[in-house]
């Protein structure tokens, strides 16, 4: 029980505890029950979200109890932000988003067997809760000075904008949490991200001191980027677990995309492979960076995870096919619109366009004389075919599922032909 500690410690995946050595006396012990909070402040969770729940994950395959909290309560007031207040969202938006993200959690736990995962949901106890009760039960183990010293508070205290009592007051509502989940479930642990620290220990002392028990909290690190840039990003915008914000395409895209430096890193935070098999993989980064062996892991590896192996088939299929690799006509048009929604495009008449027409029309070329060329010496492609006749005229045999083809210019210059009639993306 107690080597779950070290594996999280070997993943990189343990940044503070309360107690280490206290945390494995009680794991030794037996299974125990943890928390984890997912907080409603947008219609998704993000990738940075799924650090958290593959550790809760990790928890419970090592033969522990999780309660997965997602916070219609404090969903609707937000924890502080280093800039400025937050909009409050309507309850019924919030309400809406706490199902969503009930729904991302519950595939990635187990809710059967011995160490059956729980959702609970903080809007349970605390609506029923009156302001004088929450002022003279809970309000009065808080200090101020210990509240003020935290570092978003202080922070915000700084600044022009300040702070109100509502997200000052998030660090209770937070702490009253783990007290209720220990009181109800026995829950001795809880987990988050390293920017939490001072709001699980809110809930520490909390049950501390209206139940005199010691529990404990455990952080994950901040994920980072080798490079310094900003982890879970992209040009296009946060990376969302919800398909509809980010489709199963580019979230594998992203993976896949992953650099040398940081692969490894993030095969031991974000997959479930052994040390044997990272170590293989380790091996071919070194020797073999061209394969791309190990990002072919992680995207697939994260991809199944989420959106399910069925999915990752589908997006690993449109990859190969945009490349040739694979046929493009085996697409169905909603896998084929993910996989060149980035790319640039242009509107193209079937019966009108002629081969010079697409090229141009796409910016695969600037000038009629340099698509000719381009052509002359087998460097254009439609659909992963070889034109060899400039005036060959697009006909409506062409066309991909949704209306459009594919362009292609040399080995990786790709752009998409939209044809009369199909709804701009």
């Amino acid at each position: 029980m107690t080597d779950i500690l070290d594996e999280l410690q070997w993943r990189g995946l343990l940044a503070q505890s309360t107690d280490i050595d206290a945390l494995r006396a009680v794991l030794a012990e037996g299974p125990i029950t943890f928390y984890c909070g997912f907080d409603p402040t947008a219609r998704s969770l993000h990738i940075g979200n799924l650090v958290q729940i593959l550790t809760v994950r990790r928890l419970q395959l090592a033969g522990h109890k999780p309660l997965a909290l997602v916070g219609g309560a404090t969903g609707l007031i937000g924890d502080p932000k280093m800039t400025g207040e937050r909009t409050l969202n309507e309850r019924e938006v919030v309400a809406d988003w706490v199902e969503r993200i009930r729904r991302q959690i519950e595939p990635l736990l187990d809710f059967e067997g011995p160490w059956a995962a729980r959702m609970v949901n903080n809007l349970d106890w605390t609506a029923k809760l009156s302001a004088i009760d929450f002022l003279r039960d809970i309000g009065k183990h808080f200090r101020l000075g210990t509240m003020l010293a935290k570092d978003t508070v202080a922070r915000r205290l700084a600044s022009d904008d300040g702070i109100s009592f509502t997200e000052f007051s998030y660090q209770i509502l937070q702490g009253m949490d783990y007290l209720e989940l220990h009181r109800r479930y026995g829950c001795v642990l809880e987990t988050g991200g390293n920017d939490q620290w001072g709001n699980l220990l809110s809930g520490v002392e909390l049950v501390r001191k209206v139940e005199g028990v010691t529990v404990h909290a455990i952080t994950t690190p901040l994920i980072t980027k080798a490079d310094g840039t900003k982890f879970g990003k992209t040009e296009s915008g946060t990376v969302w677990l919800d398909p509809e914000l980010t489709s199963p395409y580019a979230f594998y895209q992203f993976w896949l995309n992953t650099a040398d430096a940081d692969v490894l890193h993030y095969l031991k935070v974000f997959t479930f492979r052994s040390r044997e098999e990272l170590a293989t993989l380790e091996e071919s980064v070194a020797e073999r960076p061209q394969s791309r062996e190990a990002q072919h892991a992680l995207a697939e590896d994260v991809t199944t995870l989420v959106h399910g192996a069925e999915a990752t088939e589908r997006v690993q299929q449109a990859s190969q096919a945009l490349f040739g690799r694979d046929d493009l006509r085996a697409l169905d048009a909603g896998t084929l619109r993910d996989a060149v929604a980035e790319l640039p495009r242009g509107q193209v008449s079937a019966g009108e366009s002629t081969m010079v027409d697409l090229l141009l029309a796409t910016g695969l070329e600037k000038g009629r004389s340099a698509a000719r060329r381009t052509i002359a010496s087998g460097g254009a492609y439609l659909n992963n075919e070889k034109i060899d006749d400039e005036d060959r005229v697009l006909a409506p045999g062409d066309l991909l599922a949704g209306g459009y083809v594919l362009l292609r210019k040399g080995r990786r210059n790709l752009a998409l032909g939209r044809t009369d009639g199909v709804v701009a993306d």
